[in-house]
């Protein structure tokens, strides 16, 4: 039933890609950021330097990717007649949202990493099972509405919504989708900064 639709008024191909773009960041920088530290013990072990750069920089290194994956992006959007609105302009804040987000998950897999190695095959499973919780296929609407509260919880949802609600709805998000948005990827750097500071020695 869930692969089986087809979202009503927007094109498929535009829904699917603009969902694939924003997860595949955040798969990919949370993944190289996990092993960054651990891949670079030699080097933490000669000389002194400040150890968040090691995630920090992963982060920043995906984004390059993200910025060239919206080049097929918008020839989609253009291609498939679904068009731009002058709302693109907020279309960068999405991806702050997205990068602040990212950067507080990738500091507290950084951390978790160097005590747990088995975290490495552990989070290959939780990005699976979380590939699956977050509307890129499917439009949540569609689901039972207490399973949708339970996917609601997710942030990377209130991302992808948020950048939906300007590609194919043409409208500016709501001020609850800037608030989800900004309250959960404050909330994620918060308590990644937290965690890695505090075992950072």
């Amino acid at each position: 039933n869930v692969f089986k639709f087809s979202t009503p008024g927007v094109n498929y191909l535009t829904y699917l890609l603009t969902g694939l773009v924003y997860f595949n960041y955040f798969n990919e920088a949370s993944n190289l950021s996990m092993s960054s530290v651990v891949g670079n013990f030699s080097l933490i072990n000669k000389i002194y330097i400040p150890k968040y750069i090691f995630p920090l920089s992963k982060c920043l290194f995906v984004g390059i990717n993200f910025l060239l994956t919206l080049i097929p992006l918008y020839a989609v959007i253009i291609l498939t007649g679904t068009g731009l609105n002058i709302y693109h302009f907020l279309l960068p804040l999405s991806f702050i949202f997205l990068f602040v987000f990212t950067l507080g998950v990738s500091l507290f897999l950084a951390t978790v990493s160097v005590f747990l190695r088995d975290m490495f095959y552990i989070y290959g499973i939780i990005i699976q099972i979380l590939s699956y919780m977050t509307p890129i296929m499917y439009d949540i609407n569609m689901l039972d509405p207490r399973l949708q509260m339970v996917l609601k919880l997710n942030p990377l949802y209130h991302i992808i919504t948020f950048a939906r609600t300007i590609i194919l709805y043409h409208q500016i998000p709501t001020s609850m989708d800037f608030a989800a948005c900004i309250i959960s990827s404050i909330a994620s750097l918060i308590i990644g900064a937290v965690v890695f500071r505090k075992n950072q020695d």
